[in-house]
């Protein structure tokens, strides 16, 4: 219950009977959630708003680091408490580095920011919706939640087809079209039991 209604029906009981007839409390509660109703949709217009706000700096940044030469048409803003906490584009050419799509970027830029390799209580505002590589990193990261504006579709009409990529993890690993293939070494498996046995472990 929103605080101000709360308040109003509590010191309503304290009011006199001989003040505060059948009529007057009708008009007193309408009025009441007049106000509350009101304030409500401020608060959401003005949620909105700044939902808008971000994302639209997400698209500009995406533009910009196009422009630039840096990478595709994509970035990424990542916001905490209403705060700009870090933000980023697509530096896949600039740097030579295939995973730096624009949400890696902001990621990357927001832990270190946070001392903290996740982001909770952080939204993020993503230009096009995250490629499967990016949506791994958002789960591991824990944002509270993810804002996009394009879609899959929209970036595979302009040559960034993901589709493939989701398609081959329902494929056998050996049958994929870069081939996953296992190799038996139980070293591996003797590191993942120190692992598990480690004491001081930091888990994530």
């Amino acid at each position: 219950m929103d605080l101000l209604l709360f308040c109003a029906v509590h010191f309503c009981f304290l009011i006199p009977q001989s003040i505060c007839n059948f009529h007057e409390a009708h008009m007193f509660f309408y009025g009441l959630f007049e106000i509350v109703h009101e304030r409500n949709n401020c608060k959401a217009l003005t949620r909105g708003w700044m939902e808008q706000k971000w994302m639209n700096r997400a698209i500009e940044l995406a533009e910009n680091g196009m422009k630039a030469g840096h990478g595709g048409p994509f970035g990424c803003v990542v916001v905490k408490n209403g705060e700009l906490l870090a933000e980023g584009h697509n530096e896949v050419i600039l740097s030579n580095d295939p995973t730096s799509h624009a949400e890696i970027v902001a990621i990357r830029k927001a832990c270190k920011k946070l001392n903290s390799f996740q982001l909770s209580g952080c939204d993020i505002y993503a230009s096009c919706e995250p490629c499967p590589m990016c949506l791994g990193a958002i789960y591991w990261a824990r944002p509270e939640r993810v804002f996009f504006a394009a879609n899959r579709k929209d970036a595979a009409r302009i040559g960034f087809d993901d589709e493939f990529i989701y398609e081959e993890l329902q494929i056998d690993p050996g049958s994929r079209s870069i081939p996953m293939i296992f190799t038996d070494n139980r070293k591996a498996l003797e590191l993942f039991k120190k692992w598990a046995d480690k004491e001081d472990k930091t888990e994530y």
